[in-house]
């Protein structure tokens, strides 16, 4: 799905598909953290399943008003206990599908919030079998 931002100086993730975003129209193959402030690094969790607490504290000291979590095709939830350090610094998280995450991401970088996507892009299903 193509999405079509306002014009913005902060990194907006401009489409998606199965097994991709795209940053800035770069084309991303794979889990990846993104932020309005310039943040960007690999995830490295392909699927919901791969999650664990270490992952969301690699989230904590971006001191992000707001955590975006796109868990993947469908919407799945992480454990609270995983959170611990992002509610210890009173930073908020939001759970949706990686698509709405993506469309959620972009209207709060927009309006000049400091918001971070934290986005499982899982790999495209192989349709040979």
């Amino acid at each position: 799905m193509k999405l079509q931002p306002d014009k913005s100086d902060v990194q907006t993730l401009t489409a998606h598909g199965p097994g991709w975003v795209a940053i800035n129209n770069e084309k991303v193959d794979g889990s990846v953290v993104v932020g309005s402030r310039g943040e960007r690094f690999a995830w490295d969790c392909q699927r919901f399943e791969d999650l664990g607490p270490a992952h969301f504290e690699k989230l904590v000291d971006l001191g992000a008003e707001l955590i975006i979590f796109g868990s993947g095709g469908k919407i799945r939830f992480p454990k609270p206990m995983w959170l611990t350090g992002l509610m210890a610094r009173r930073t908020g998280v939001e759970t949706m599908d990686t698509g709405a995450a993506c469309r959620t991401y972009n209207i709060l970088a927009a309006e000049g919030r400091h918001v971070v996507a934290a986005l499982i892009v899982e790999p495209q299903a192989d349709d040979s079998g």
